[in-house]
């Protein structure tokens, strides 16, 4: 009881919350002064005394609903301030004349799962931002000013409801998940192009009123693309002519500059030759120093990578599909400016930038006992089981020595950095961790049926290995490029005396229940917030000590305490997670099973959401 007290007292609205409520309202009801009459204001709770508009969770602690249809609103929506109400579920504004546009900050709303704004008088673009509302359901917005395009919001999966007519939207109709939606109407805008397949779920008064959209569900029919008209007449063979000199004379330049290219290059090798090729450990340069350490007692920069067999590669970069970096050779990486970025038990990771402005990043792999061939397989074979959640490889080098791997980079880190390190502002509450725990899960599960018979595992699972890519969602990266050995620390779990579990590793069933494991603990760190140190054995055995003395609530991060995240549904994916660390490999589940357990625990929380709101 006095557990529930302590928590009820720690978990209620702020001040700092209230603050941005009754800003909220001040910049949504200009000279009104609702405050009297309504509550808003700093001297009373929005829950406990029941502020106009707004309803509140069970235990009467946090915001969960701001409903405030028809009051003749005439200011503007401060998205920065209501969604300060972090548990906010829903947002209605419905039929008032409020004006302005929908600034980015709605993006803060993390578990906005309703969102009505229509009849009012908004203008502008929407946000971008819009798509990284990972739990809206409906989003109302016809009957405004709104104009531009419509941003691409496929990345919320669960939208049901998309309402936009009568607006002055333009462009091309995006991508939709049209076989979830119940609910979408674009009609009485300018938007062209063709539509989309809707799967026979909408009919043509969704499209009305848009007179450059063409293709069913609507009579008219799109044209075939015109074809491109001969260019005839003097006029036009005159610019031809004049084209073909500058042409000519564009070459001759050329020649002239490849020319003088190439003697100051050949004067450079020859400076090179004198300095005895002598690297300066302050160059950042992509050089490899596997085994020029080992014969020159390591003066090579840890910066740079060079081929340790001849200086420019005795096996050529192979490029896999990847159109975008087509025609990317060695020699590019080599020459690139780079910069290390960590340094872990299975290699270097090396950030580059290519002279056109694209960024890479080059893991550099070590002490690996594997040929070549098999090296190449490995690769190939991981490459052919894509999985959007996975980041795939862009292009490999591999020698008799070394091997390196080139991933795109990704700006917004990694897990680790978001939950460890508060990176970019980002909040990185209950529904987002219980999301980025769903997807992974999915994603090795993906990948383990894929490469079950080449005994492929991902081997070194951990948060520093989940990355974030532009929409925040997770990319698990370096799958594959471990192999685990006969007695990995992977197998280790928490147990009564957490010792070490040294059943050999001989079969490739073995390799999959370390991802297991790996998954787990990442669960704990999710859970409770705490650093994984010691392989996470030490987190481990403090979450069965805490449970053992009957204190489960203790091991959750405060922070999801604070914003009142379902003890429930934590507790749930506790359990999944000691499942995961099992002592004994045979005993901890598949990773489908894994994925499956999440998925579920997941969809009841969207569906506690919708009912509450």
């Amino acid at each position: 009881m006095a557990l529930f007290i302590l928590l009820s007292v720690t978990s209620a609205e702020t001040v700092q919350v209230r603050e941005a409520l009754v800003q909220f309202m001040e910049k949504l009801a200009p000279g009104k002064n609702p405050g009297e009459n309504w509550g808003w204001n700093m001297s009373s709770d929005p829950c406990i005394d029941a502020w106009k508009g707004i309803s509140c969770d069970k235990s009467m602690q946090f915001v969960k609903k701001i409903v405030l249809d028809q009051l003749n609103f005439t200011g503007v929506l401060d998205a920065a301030s209501v969604c300060s109400a972090k548990n906010l579920a829903v947002l209605s504004l419905s039929n008032n004349n409020v004006s302005g546009m929908l600034s980015d900050e709605v993006s803060n709303c993390t578990r906005l799962t309703h969102l009505y704004l229509h009849g009012n008088n908004f203008s502008g673009n929407l946000p971008g931002s819009l798509s990284r509302l990972s739990n809206l359901k409906r989003l109302v917005l016809s009957d405004n000013g709104f104009s531009g395009g419509i941003p691409d919001i496929s990345r919320v999966s669960g939208l049901l409801t998309f309402l936009a007519q009568n607006n002055q939207f333009n462009g091309v109709i995006p991508k939709f998940e049209f076989s979830n939606l119940e609910e979408f109407n674009v009609s009485n805008n300018n938007l062209s192009g063709s539509i989309p397949d809707v799967e026979g779920r909408f009919n043509a008064s969704s499209f009305l009123g848009n007179p450059g959209l063409c293709g069913k569900p609507l009579p008219n029919t799109c044209p075939p693309p015109p074809p491109v008209a001969e260019k005839k007449g003097s006029s036009s063979k005159m610019y031809l002519m004049y084209l073909g000199y500058a042409l000519i004379g564009l070459i001759l330049v050329c020649l002239i500059a490849l020319k003088v290219i190439r003697k100051n290059k050949r004067k450079g090798k020859k400076e090179i030759a004198k300095k005895g090729l002598q690297t300066d450990a302050t160059k950042d340069k992509i050089i490899s120093s596997t085994s020029s350490e080992s014969k020159r007692g390591g003066n090579i920069s840890e910066y740079s990578i060079t081929s340790v067999e001849s200086g420019m590669g005795s096996s050529s970069l192979v490029v896999l599909s990847s159109p975008v970096f087509n025609g990317l050779k060695f020699e590019d990486l080599l020459r690139s400016p780079a910069e290390l970025i960590g340094r872990g038990r299975h290699g270097s990771l090396y950030k580059v930038t290519l002279n056109r402005g694209v960024t890479l990043v080059v893991k550099r792999i070590r002490d690996w006992d594997i040929s070549r061939d098999d090296f190449k397989k490995r690769v190939h074979r991981i490459d052919q089981v894509k999985h959007p959640n996975v980041m795939p490889i862009i292009a490999y080098y591999c020698s008799s020595q070394e091997q390196l791997v080139v991933y795109e980079f990704q700006q917004n880190g990694s897990l680790f950095r978001l939950l460890h390190g508060s990176e970019n502002g980002h909040l990185f509450d209950w529904g987002s961790r219980l999301s980025v725990t769903a997807r992974i899960a999915e994603a090795l599960a993906f990948m383990h049926e894929g490469l079950q018979g080449d005994g492929i595992a991902h081997g070194n699972l951990k948060s520093s290995n989940i990355l974030l890519n532009n929409g925040m969602e997770p990319c698990i990266s370096e799958y594959g490029l471990s192999v685990v050995n006969n007695q990995d620390s992977s197998f280790l779990a928490p147990n009564d005396s957490f010792q070490e579990n040294t059943t050999p590793v001989n079969n490739m069933s073995n390799a999959f229940k370390a991802d297991v494991f790996g998954l787990g603990i990442l669960l704990l760190e999710l859970l409770t917030g705490k650093l994984v140190q010691n392989n996470g054995f030490d987190l481990g055995r403090w979450v069965n000590s805490a449970i053992r003395e009957e204190w489960t609530v203790e091991v959750f991060d405060k922070t999801l305490i604070a914003e009142g995240a379902s003890e429930e549904r934590m507790v749930n994916l506790l359990q999944i997670a000691l499942k995961c660390i099992n002592s004994s490999p045979e005993e901890r589940p598949s990773m489908r099973e894994v994925s499956v357990i999440i998925n579920s625990i997941k969809e009841y929380e969207e569906k506690s959401l919708s009912s509450e709101a």
